[in-house]
């Protein structure tokens, strides 16, 4: 394979996880400000940037399959960070609960995930 071509296919991969850390953030701000959306006073801008995020979560995700990053994986990984991420946020800004046992979990989790992507690239 010529030089040019695994450049273009190492391009390719790095913008794909690009896209696919943009989606994660996107969906990580929209699920945050999911909070402002409910109970007795619910803000309407909240409603915005959820919609916002989600459909930029969405659409970043679908350029990074389109860059190659793998359907199963990237959405692992997208998951994994994004439990990760919400779980850690609502407990230093919404004082939520976050036990050993739900931090033994979250481990649990990013390691399948990091299973999951050694496995993709060391076929058996």
């Amino acid at each position: 394979m010529p030089e040019s071509a695994l450049s273009f296919a190492s391009v390719c991969s790095v913008l794909g996880y690009l896209f696919l850390a943009v989606a994660i953030a996107t969906e990580v701000v929209a699920t945050t400000f999911l909070k402002f959306t409910s109970g007795d006073n619910p803000k309407w801008w909240a409603f915005v940037i959820v919609v916002v995020g989600y459909v930029a979560s969405f659409f970043a995700l679908s350029l990074a399959l389109g860059r190659g990053v793998p359907l199963g994986i990237a959405y692992a990984i997208w998951s994994a960070v994004g439990v990760a991420a919400i779980a850690i946020i609502s407990w230093v800004f919404f004082k939520e609960s976050l036990t050993w046992v739900q931090i033994a979990g979250l481990v649990l989790v990013i390691g399948g995930v990091g299973l999951l992507e050694l496995g993709a690239k060391h076929p058996a």
